[in-house]
């Protein structure tokens, strides 16, 4: 798994959240089972449906298009299955209640950048 921001662009400024990035299959198959908590947020990618089998918490997950522009968020309990989103690209999933915090919500459009150097 590799590292970065998830830059979320608001009415109210810019929010920059650690993002830990999953693009292998074995890292998304992973994704945050076994966790108790999460530190900012996971970017599944490519992916457009998500579990929540075996998980310790809820979670937000948002559904982002080929432009990175969000198309719904949700917040799912343990042990449900979400619905894949025909037109979702990428998938962020984060600790429930995160991303209204950040800003995120349907038509918002995010940006992510790679690195170490961006986490720092």
């Amino acid at each position: 798994m590799g590292g970065g921001l998830l830059v979320v662009r608001g009415e109210a400024g810019s929010v920059s959240v650690a993002l830990e990035i999953a693009s292998s299959y074995r890292a998304r198959t992973k994704g945050l089972l076994g966790r108790d908590a999460v530190e900012g947020a996971l970017l599944l990618s490519p992916a457009n449906s998500v579990h929540t089998f075996r998980m310790r918490m809820p979670i937000d997950v948002a559904y982002l298009d080929r432009e990175l522009v969000v198309i719904a968020v949700r917040t799912m309990q343990p042990g449900r299955l979400g619905l894949p989103r025909v037109r979702a690209r990428h998938v962020v999933e984060a600790e429930a209640g995160a991303m209204a915090g950040w800003g995120l919500r349907r038509g918002v459009q995010v940006e992510f950048v790679a690195g170490a150097d961006a986490a720092a």
